[in-house]
């Protein structure tokens, strides 16, 4: 059985997905049809739930799941970027992140699953109509509790010190990189994110004035291998050009 309120998947047998938190009671597909809730918490994960003509496995919603289905307005940023991230943060379970700039909270629920239960997300942003969609976003996670936001510019907002790691996505991260690496541990690691060159020339010039360590910058391209009973080739689209990220560490 499924416990009430642990969020599921239904996934249709043409793949279209649905995000639905499991209640004893008539729940609305949004515009796709309503499911009785009880036979969704009487089943288990695995299971085929059959409505009428439709039939749906239940599943657990993967992190990919819910950046798939998450709303959004301005461009997020996407899983080849953003899983790169907690890896050269060295984010782990039970770590404080801070986040500057949460956009529509795409990067929140990576570095989110990355930190767990016992750990903290700490999110600040300038911009309202951002932060209402990333609190819309972010409730799809199990892991939300450990998640907090700031109405405050990160830029000159007091931080809490002794956090683990950092993340800027901001239009200028680098006015921000003394006021946030100074409220890292040291040897915790800070990244910006930016999508032009001569925004990362200015973050990586920046770390080194502050004598952070360690200092590298890169971006990542992917290409996805179409894989056919003919044979295997590239596949002619792929991901390029997204953005820069630029990483230091605190060593004093």
């Amino acid at each position: 059985m499924i416990e009430e309120s642990t969020k599921v998947l239904l996934v249709e047998a043409g793949g279209k997905k649905h995000l639905v938190k499991a209640e004893r009671r008539m729940i609305d597909l949004g515009g796709q049809g309503i499911i009785d809730g009880s036979s969704l918490c009487d089943s288990d994960i695995g299971s085929k739930l059959r409505v009428g003509s439709r039939e749906f496995t239940v599943l657990r919603p993967s992190l990919r799941d819910l950046l798939g289905l998450m709303e959004r307005r301005a461009q997020i940023m996407i899983p080849k970027d953003s899983f790169q991230i907690p890896l050269h943060l060295d984010v782990g379970c039970g770590d404080r992140v801070l986040e500057g700039g949460v956009g529509s909270g795409a990067l929140t629920l990576v570095l989110l699953k990355s930190v767990g239960p016992s750990g903290k997300v700490v999110s600040y942003e300038v911009r309202e109509d951002h932060a209402n969609l990333a609190r819309k976003n972010v409730a799809m996670c199990d892991n939300a509790t450990a998640w907090e936001l700031r109405m405050e510019d990160i830029c000159k907002a007091n931080l809490d010190r002794g956090n683990d790691a950092a993340v800027l996505d901001i239009p200028n991260p680098w006015d921000a990189l003394e006021n946030v690496s100074a409220a890292l541990k040291v040897g915790g690691h800070v990244c910006c994110y930016v999508p032009n060159a001569n925004q990362l020339e200015q973050c990586v010039r920046r770390m080194r004035e502050l004598k952070l360590a360690d200092v590298y910058a890169f971006e990542t391209l992917q290409r996805e291998m179409v894989v056919h009973d003919g044979g295997i080739r590239p596949s002619f689209d792929m991901l390029g050009h997204s953005g820069y990220m630029a990483f230091g560490r605190r060593v004093a």
